[in-house]
């Protein structure tokens, strides 16, 4: 599965199975866009919406950056094998 994310959306496009998963991913510092694979991924998953988030280091300027997602960008980059911690309140 080819997934391609900037600016806060996603989508999702069959490839071959064996292709690695890359993000497409734009940093709002630097402007720069690139593709990412998987492994440069964080995901978070929170109670809310503020709580979820995925994060990446850019590789054009090295700033973290840190993105809101939604129930969909969370189904894409965990089936796309992006490290998940679960956030748990209490």
């Amino acid at each position: 599965m080819t997934t391609t994310m900037a600016t806060g959306t996603a989508t999702a496009v069959p490839a071959d199975v064996t292709a690695p998963v890359l993000f497409k991913a734009a940093c709002p510092d630097c402007r720069g866009r690139f593709e990412l694979a998987s492994d440069a991924f964080r995901l978070a998953i929170g109670g809310s919406r503020r709580t979820t988030f995925y994060s990446f280091t850019c590789p054009d300027c090295r700033r973290a950056v840190r993105r809101p997602a939604g129930e969909r960008i969370v189904e894409l980059l965990t089936g796309g094998g992006v490290r998940t911690l679960r956030l748990h309140s209490g």
